[in-house]
């Protein structure tokens, strides 16, 4: 673990890989140290950003250290399910990449509990992992300039919604109409650090 300063306002926590830093978030979130205000978890680091009326990054930096992380599937957080219709474009690529057929791939994605590692790339997006590693498969060698909207992909050893439009290069196995984004929602993020999820197949 290695702890630095980020600008004023925060303290970047570096770790091995991201189940540490998923075990080390849940931990910290469940009993957050005084003086931080959002907890931002990416691959490989952990992001506190700090109340700089109140934090004092010394004794908060000393509290992160203390803290035993929690491991993943301890924790009985929120679940979302997410109804799917699997007709993605790229199903059947995705079915020869790793070898299984398309109902093996639906019932591979439906079958596994998923939760948030972390968020990015749009407001809204949720990079989800899950126990198996059968349905980890390369991006598309070319991305497309256009995804539409709720597009259900997969990337890696990670799984995701398009929360709107946007161009990318997952391979797309599905598309759901519930919405990831909402600006008028609270929190607007559906998918967010921790939530658990479960994708539910739809005709």
């Amino acid at each position: 673990m290695r702890v630095l300063p980020c600008a004023d306002l925060g303290l970047l926590v570096e770790l091995d890989d991201l189940d540490a830093v998923r075990a080390l978030h849940a931990a910290l979130a469940a009993n957050l140290p005084p003086g931080v205000t959002d907890l931002v978890p990416a691959a490989r680091t952990l992001l506190l950003r700090l109340d700089p009326r109140t934090a004092n990054p010394s004794e908060i930096e000393q509290f992160v250290r203390a803290t035993r992380p929690v491991a993943v599937g301890e924790q009985n957080s929120e679940l979302v399910r997410i109804p799917v219709v699997y007709d993605g474009e790229d199903l059947d690529d995705v079915a020869k990449l790793t070898g299984l057929t398309r109902q093996e791939v639906i019932i591979e994605h439906t079958e596994t509990e998923w939760r948030v590692a972390f968020g990015g790339f749009a407001p809204g997006f949720g990079y989800l992992t899950g126990d198996s590693a059968k349905l980890e498969v390369p991006r598309r060698k070319e991305s497309r300039t256009k995804v539409p909207v709720g597009a259900v992909a997969l990337a890696g050893a990670f799984t995701g919604v398009y929360p709107r439009e946007s161009p990318g290069g997952w391979q797309l196995i599905g598309r759901t109409d519930l919405l990831m984004w909402q600006v008028d929602r609270d929190p607007p993020a559906l998918l967010r650090p921790g939530v658990r999820v479960r994708f539910e197949e739809v005709r």
